[in-house]
């Protein structure tokens, strides 16, 4: 898929002939000479999967939706998020199992019975996602930056669409936000027609060790009420050719297996020379996202050799990116979209 640098970003020129051309990024204000593109890296990235991590947890508070508009804007192809559950059986997006203060805030505005992050030390299960409420959630603004060394372009200025709305959603609402933003005549045509057929990688964020953090009974084979209702909402909004569901547990990808043969899972990896990539195909993967740095090029040829796109996350510097590139990934997860696109 053709990408489009829309926006913000760094533009950067590339001749059509067949040698090889040196690249400048700034990163973090200071400018960076790469080294200079193959004709097969140009080729590669012409159809690399761009996904936005967390939305684009670079330059946004995560999984929020001036997140997910910023990497819209982009023109990212995919939409990388999180999933959790919360007491009342809503999916919601979120990373971490708990509303943590390094990100979140309770808004003083709120009249909602919601524990504050900040007025205690530490509050247990009670700031667990599995033990709150939509609305419990609605009261938090979650606009906080966890590592300004880390993440030095964050910010969380108002977007054009979802202004400073930095509380947590849930799933049905990122789909109607990026349906409205596919029909926003605030974005232009080329924004809009991206929207309209950008793809969604969603994680479960199951853990074998800490069932509390779902907290739905699943019996670790069948789907749970959690996986229910994902494949419900992406049935709804008629988005199963958009939507890949990605796991590090991969007990919740084989139970939506079980009853859903179609939609794209993705096995997620910590160490990528310790993955079972033939049981992991066996099993009903179509994608394999092992953590970048631990990946090699014979890696990438065997998952491809079994059939599986290699995705790997989480990838933010140009010179990593163009590594990964060179391997013959299939796409990348980076909180910087805007440097990966920018390297076209």
């Amino acid at each position: 898929m053709k990408k489009l640098l829309l926006g913000f970003g760094l533009i950067l020129l590339m001749t059509a002939c067949s040698t090889a051309v040196s690249t400048t990024e700034t990163v973090n204000d200071t400018a960076v000479t790469a080294p200079p593109l193959t004709m097969i890296s140009r080729t590669l990235l012409e159809n690399i999967d761009a996904q936005g991590h967390r939305g684009t947890r670079g330059l946004k508070p995560e999984n929020t939706l001036p997140a997910f508009e910023t990497a819209l804007d982009l023109g990212v192809d995919t939409l990388e998020l999180d999933l959790h559950y919360t007491s009342d059986g809503v999916v919601v997006l979120w990373h971490d199992d708990k509303i943590e203060k390094d990100k979140c805030r309770l808004d003083p505005g709120s009249d909602t019975d919601t524990p504050d992050p900040d007025s205690l030390v530490k509050w247990g299960d009670a700031l667990m996602i599995s033990q709150l409420i939509l609305e419990q959630l609605k009261a938090y603004q979650c606009d906080r930056n966890p590592d300004k060394n880390a993440f030095p372009d964050q910010d969380n200025a108002p977007t054009a669409l979802a202004g400073s709305d930095y509380r947590p959603v849930a799933l049905a609402e990122l789909f109607d936000f990026v349906q409205a933003y596919s029909q926003s005549e605030e974005k232009s045509e080329a924004q809009r027609a991206n929207a309209a057929q950008v793809q969604f990688n969603m994680e479960t964020k199951r853990k074998p060790d800490s069932p509390k953090g779902i907290n739905d009974g699943f019996d670790g084979r069948n789907p749970g009420p959690f996986e229910l209702e994902i494949l419900r909402l992406v049935d709804e909004y008629g988005l199963e050719d958009r939507v890949i569901i990605q796991s590090f547990d991969f007990r919740s990808l084989w139970a939506i297996r079980s009853v859903n043969d179609t939609i794209r899972l993705a096995a997620l990896s910590r160490q990528a020379g310790s993955a079972d990539l033939p049981e992991i195909a066996a099993n009903g993967a179509n994608l394999w996202s092992p953590k970048y740095s631990t990946l090699t090029e014979p890696l990438v040829s065997k998952a491809h050799k079994l059939g599986l796109q290699v995705v790997p996350w989480t990838v933010n510097d140009p010179d990593d990116m163009r590594a990964m590139l060179e391997m013959g990934v299939d796409g990348i997860i980076s909180d910087r979209p805007d440097i990966l696109l920018g390297l076209k």
